[in-house]
C-alpha cells in the first residue's frame, strides 16, 4: 500500500509547496522510490483551461490532454513520476462527480453533505492513482492556504485519511514563512506558530515544519518554534532561498529532509546522493561559459507565471548549451507601435509563445517579420507558429490581408482557421485539441537535426490550425512544411528554408522540456541563438 506525504501551506500564498512537493519527490526518487504526485485545487472550476492567466497563470496540459495547476509542470520537470488527469484534483471536479452521482439517485435517498461524501469523494480520488501506479509514496500538496474556507474539505479530508491510514503511513510537511523584519534586525516566528495553531484546530498536526526564510535559523529559533509548534527539532527545516529552482533539492538534502521523511514512514534506504543533478544541471546554471539574450514576446508578459513553462525550457536549453539564458521580456502591443530595431537590440533569439485573443497580434506579426528579415533565430508556438505563417503570407506571398479567423473572421485569406469539429463546438471546457499527438518530421530540416527522428509525439493545446488550402501558395515562395499529423494531415512544424534557424511549432514542445534532459527543440534553438552571438 501505497504511503502518503501530505503537503500544506500556511501564512500567504507564493510559499513555494509545488518547488516543495517536487524537489521531495526528486530526493525520494534518488533513494529508488516510485513516487505519485496530486495537485488539490479548492476553486470551482472543473479545470483551469477557461480561465484567463492574469486569474491563474499558465495552464499546463499532460499527455492524456488534462488542463491542470502550473505546479504539474513543476513535477514533471523535477521527476520521473508519471502525471495524469487524475493528478489535478479540483473543488469543481469533486462537487460535480457527487452531484452527478445525488442525479443520478447514487446515495439512495440519504441527505449529501460536506461530510462523508465530499470528503468521501476527495479520499477515493487520492487513493486511485496511488493504485493506479503502483507506487510506493504519494505526495499530495493542497492548494492555497490553511484557513481558506475553500480548502477546508481538502483538509478534512487528509486529516480522515492520516487517522485511517495510522501511523507510518501518513505524514503531513507544512510549509510556512519566517519573515525578516529589517526595521527590527529580527525574524520572526510568530506567524508560523500562528499558522500551525491554525492546522491544528482542523486536527492536524504537522509532522515537519518547512520554514521559509532569506535568513539562516538559528537552533535558538529552531527549539523555540518545535516547543510551541509541537514537533521535534530535528523537524523544523530550513528551506532558505536559493538563486535558482533547481538548487532546491539540494537544499533541503543538505538539511536532511529526505531522510527525516524515511524515518516518519519507516522506511530504510541507502543514500544514493544526487551527484548527477549536481554535476549536470546546478553546476552548468552556477558557471555557464556564455551568456545570451532571448526575447519572448507576449501579451501576459507582466505576469511571469503565464509563460512558466516556456522560462524553464529555455534554461534547460541553455543548462544542455552550458550558457546562461537571459530573457528579455517584451510586450508585443509595444512592439506594434514601437521601432523593433531598438526593441530588439542585441537579442540572439526571439521566441513567441501560445496565446488567445486579437490582443497584441500586429506586434506579434511585425515581431516575426523582423526576425525572418535580419536572420535572427527565431522559435514560435502554438499561437507563435500561426503567427509566423500568417507573416509570411502577407510579406512573403503579398497576401495582404491574410489573418487567422480567430482575429477577423471576414478576412479573405484564412491562413488559420477553425476544423470543422470545432466549429460545433459550444462549451468551451476541455473541448480544445488537447494532449498528445504524432507527428512525422521531414528529413533535412532544422527539427529532424534536432529530434533525430522522423517520428515524435508532444502536446497540444489549441483550436485554430493551418488552413491546408494555402499550402502549396505558401511552400511555392520558401515554407517548408517540417512537420505534419498523417492521421488529420495537420500542418504542425513549419521552418524557413533561407534562414538560419526559423521554427514554428503548431504543439506545446516545453511541456516535455527537464533541467536534466532539454527538449530537442529548445536546444536546437538556444544552440542557435549562441552561433548568433559568437556572430
Amino acid at each position: 500500500m501505497s504511503k502518503y506525504i501530505f503537503v500544506t501551506g500556511g501564512v500567504v500564498s507564493s510559499l513555494g509547496k509545488g518547488i516543495a512537493a517536487a524537489s521531495l519527490a526528486k530526493l525520494l526518487e534518488a533513494r529508488g522510490l516510485k513516487i505519485a504526485i496530486i495537485k488539490c485545487d479548492p476553486y470551482l472550476n472543473v479545470d483551469p483551461g477557461t480561465m484567463n492567466p492574469y486569474q491563474h497563470g499558465e495552464v499546463y496540459v499532460t499527455d492524456d490532454g488534462a488542463e491542470t495547476d502550473l505546479d504539474l509542470g513543476h513535477y514533471e520537470r523535477f521527476t520521473h513520476a508519471r502525471v495524469t488527469k487524475d493528478s489535478c484534483i479540483t473543488a469543481g471536479k469533486v462537487y460535480y462527480s457527487v452531484i452527478t452521482k445525488e442525479r443520478r439517485g447514487d446515495y439512495l435517498g440519504k441527505t449529501v453533505q460536506i461530510i462523508p461524501h465530499i470528503t468521501d469523494e476527495i479520499k477515493e480520488r487520492l487513493k486511485r492513482i496511488s493504485k493506479t501506479n503502483d507506487v510506493d509514496v504519494t505526495i499530495v500538496e493542497i492548494g492555497g492556504t490553511v484557513g481558506d474556507i475553500e480548502s477546508l474539505p481538502f483538509l478534512e479530508a487528509i486529516r480522515q485519511l492520516r487517522w485511517e491510514l495510522g501511523e507510518n503511513y501518513a505524514i503531513n510537511i507544512h510549509v510556512t514563512l519566517l519573515p525578516f523584519i529589517k526595521s527590527a534586525g529580527e525574524q520572526k516566528t510568530k506567524p508560523t506558530q500562528h499558522s500551525v495553531g491554525r492546522l491544528r484546530e482542523i486536527g492536524i498536526i504537522p509532522n515537519i515544519l518547512l520554514c521559509r526564510t532569506e535568513k539562516p535559523i538559528t537552533q535558538e529559533q529552531r527549539e523555540k518554534i518545535a516547543l510551541f509548534c509541537n514537533v521535534d527539532v530535528e523537524a523544523v527545516v530550513e528551506a532558505l532561498d536559493v538563486k535558482h529552482i533547481y538548487e532546491v533539492p539540494c537544499s533541503l538534502k543538505k538539511q536532511g529532509l529526505d531522510e527525516l521523511v524515511l524515518k516518519k514512514l519507516n522506511i530504510k534506504l541507502p543514500d544514493k546522493g544526487l551527484k548527477s543533478w549536481e554535476e549536470g544541471v546546478v553546476k552548468r546554471l552556477r558557471s555557464p561559459s556564455r551568456e545570451v539574450k532571448i526575447a519572448v514576446v507576449g501579451k501576459y508578459i507582466t505576469l511571469q507565471d503565464a509563460y512558466k513553462s516556456i522560462y524553464e525550457a529555455l534554461v534547460h536549453g541553455g543548462i544542455a548549451n552550458n550558457v546562461r539564458v537571459n530573457v528579455i521580456k517584451v510586450d508585443s502591443e509595444g512592439v506594434e507601435k514601437g521601432d523593433p530595431k531598438k526593441i530588439f537590440k542585441d537579442v540572439h533569439g526571439i521566441l513567441i509563445p501560445g496565446g488567445f485573443g486579437s490582443r497584441g497580434i500586429e506586434g506579434k506579426i511585425r515581431t516575426v517579420q523582423y526576425a525572418r528579415e535580419n536572420k535572427i533565430p527565431f522559435f514560435g508556438i502554438c499561437l507563435g507558429m500561426q503567427i509566423a505563417t500568417i507573416e509570411f503570407a502577407r510579406n512573403a506571398c503579398g497576401m495582404k490581408d491574410a489573418n487567422s479567423t480567430e482575429f477577423n473572421k471576414e478576412t479573405k485569406n484564412p491562413i488559420i482557421s477553425l476544423l470543422e469539429e470545432q466549429r460545433k463546438v459550444k462549451n468551451m471546457g476541455a473541448s480544445m485539441r488537447l494532449g498528445v499527438y504524432t507527428c512525422s518530421i521531414q528529413k533535412g530540416s532544422k527539427s529532424f537535426d534536432a529530434y533525430k527522428s522522423n517520428k515524435i509525439s508532444e502536446r497540444h493545446r489549441h483550436r485554430y490550425e493551418f488552413n491546408n488550402e494555402y499550402r502549396p501558395a505558401l511552400q511555392e515562395k520558401g515554407l517548408m512544411i517540417a512537420g505534419r499529423n498523417e492521421e488529420k494531415d495537420l500542418v504542425e512544424i513549419i521552418e524557413i528554408k533561407e534562414h538560419p534557424w526559423f521554427v514554428g511549432c503548431q504543439f506545446h514542445p516545453e511541456f516535455k522540456s527537464k533541467p536534466d534532459a532539454a527538449h530537442p527543440l529548445f536546444k536546437a534553438f538556444i544552440e542557435a541563438a549562441v552561433g548568433k552571438a559568437k556572430g
